[in-house]
């Protein structure tokens, strides 16, 4: 019987250990700062898992598509009241611009932003460069 309660001891321990370790790799990624200019520098170059790991599914979000195809070249995501200003005012909208599953761009709005963008306009980009 003491046997028996050595080895769940062990085991016991060593369950604990390995969640003590998981816990301090998922926490080795440090949290996103809300600050605009910090904001900025943490965010690009980052997936989009990243991005949903800590501030969860976007209020909104459209994918940019090469027109006639399905494939998706962009996404624009929008968040509301997640960064400040400088003066530690929070914009009412950030928006989050994708290309290949990384920030690209970074733009606060001091709006809801569905005067630039309609939920349900689909974006496409031209098939050919426009002549400049």
């Amino acid at each position: 019987m003491k046997y028996l309660a050595l080895v769940g001891l062990v085991l016991a321990h060593i369950s604990f250990a390995n969640v003590a370790i998981a816990d301090e790799i998922s926490s080795n990624q440090p949290e996103i700062p809300t600050s605009e200019i910090d904001f900025v520098r943490a965010v690009h170059g980052l997936d989009k898992a990243r991005i949903i790991e800590q501030f969860g599914e976007p209020a909104k979000a459209d994918d940019v598509k090469i027109k006639g195809s399905d494939q998706i070249v962009a996404s624009i995501w929008q968040y509301h009241f997640i960064n400040t200003s400088a003066d530690g005012a929070y914009y009412e909208t950030t928006e989050l611009d994708f290309i290949d599953d990384k920030v690209v761009s970074v733009v606060f709005m001091n709006n809801d932003g569905s005067e630039d963008t309609d939920s349900d306009q689909k974006h496409e980009m031209p098939t050919a460069k426009p002549d400049l």
